[in-house]
């Protein structure tokens, strides 16, 4: 991949997050019926404005597949040139298999739908898989990125990531907890997982950046 398209791919990447979360407290402010601080970031794809979280889940899931492809020859050699592009297109594909498989409703989102989800469907059961990359993959490449700053002897990148990782599975495991009816979290659900989210959109924002402009400064060097 030639520098140029690496430094777009990683602009993708810088613009992805930012996006998606724009996109997201739009719609979950002006959505009739829909609380943020309860109801899930996916409640979003339900009803009949729902092609806007669809399109977003979408749209946002190709950029971060493509800031994956910039991700690889932007790194040096070394720990995580493999495995931290390949996390991060599970991301994206998860993003997208999200955006064309709609959840199931979930704590009475939309009105008159039960709070907890008894019977499954299959689009529910596929968007919930296609959610696996996303949650599950991101702490590992936290552990991953966090050994190759160690070894580049980035301290503020080694600290700042491997707090991220924490903080992202303690909301993590706390939204699902709400999600799944625990008393004293269910009304905050939705507030849970959209700090969860924000973690790793922030982190993965900056890294797009960073990496952006080492690779900038490298190429000044040449």
């Amino acid at each position: 991949m030639k520098d140029a398209h690496v430094r777009i791919a990683l602009l993708c990447g810088a613009v992805g997050g930012p996006l998606f979360a724009l996109t997201a407290a739009v719609a979950g402010a002006t959505r009739a019926d829909y609380d943020p601080l309860r109801h899930p970031i996916s409640s979003l794809a339900l009803g009949e404005h729902g092609w806007t979280q669809t399109a977003n889940f979408i749209v946002c899931g190709i950029l971060y597949t493509v800031y994956a492809a910039g991700l690889r020859p932007a790194l040096k050699p070394g720990r995580g040139r493999l495995w931290a592009p390949v996390l991060l297109a599970g991301w994206g594909l998860g993003m997208i298999g999200s955006g064309l498989f709609i959840t199931d409703p979930v704590s009475g989102y939309p009105p008159g739908t039960p709070d907890a989800v008894t019977d499954p469907t299959t689009t529910g059961t596929l968007h919930d898989l296609f959610a696996l990359p996303v949650f599950l993959g991101f702490p590992v490449l936290c552990t991953i990125m966090t050994a190759r700053f160690i070894t580049e002897r980035r301290i503020a990148w080694t600290v700042y990531t491997a707090v991220t990782a924490t903080s992202f599975l303690i909301a993590f495991f706390a939204s699902g907890a709400a999600f799944a009816q625990q008393p004293g979290l269910v009304e905050f659900g939705g507030l849970l997982q959209r700090l969860t989210v924000a973690i790793a959109l922030t982190w993965l924002t900056l890294l797009a950046l960073s990496t952006r402009r080492r690779s900038l400064r490298h190429q000044a060097h040449l």
